[in-house]
């Protein structure tokens, strides 16, 4: 199985809310764009919550609308080793150093993890200082929550940090 290297985090110094995934899919890392699925709801989410056609927007564009709502993205892992693109399958995975972000976002308000296996690492974040959320995952594996009732936490969240649009 090969080992697997995560994608750099989209961070800037207006970064008031970082998302944090687990790690990109194999249609993520393959586009080298974080929720490169076109199931995903990630961008969806945020493309009705901001009044923005992100879907249908280059990556380039997606990640300037991220920086300009002070949106960041990262993953926990950084690396791993892992079949697929199930989160169940992720072996020997090697945590991000958090320790920089405070340092990159003086901003930084609320870290929000997109999913169960992100926020399993929430203690780490934690010592961030900030408050932590548990969001429901974008994932399309994420079946059992629909599109509108994803959204709802999402927006509940944002907002609350005044990145919600």
């Amino acid at each position: 199985m090969n080992r697997l290297q995560g994608l750099a985090p989209v961070l800037s110094a207006n970064t008031r809310v970082l998302v944090l995934g687990s790690f990109p899919g194999v249609a993520s890392l393959r586009a080298q764009q974080y929720y490169g699925h076109p199931q995903n709801h990630f961008w969806k989410i945020l493309g009705a919550l901001w009044a923005l056609p992100l879907p249908a927007m280059d990556y380039a564009g997606r990640v300037a609308a991220l920086r300009e709502h002070g949106l960041g993205v990262w993953d926990v892992y950084g690396a791993c080793e892992r079949e697929g693109s199930l989160d169940a399958n992720i072996l020997n995975a090697e945590l991000n150093d958090f320790s920089m972000v405070l340092r990159e976002c003086p901003m930084l308000e609320a870290i929000a993890h997109n999913g169960g296996e992100s926020f399993r690492h929430s203690r780490h974040t934690e010592k961030l200082g900030v408050p932590v959320y548990r969001l429901p995952s974008t994932s399309p594996a994420n079946a059992s929550w629909s599109f509108d009732r994803k959204l709802a936490a999402w927006a509940e969240v944002l907002r609350r940090h005044g990145v919600g649009g």
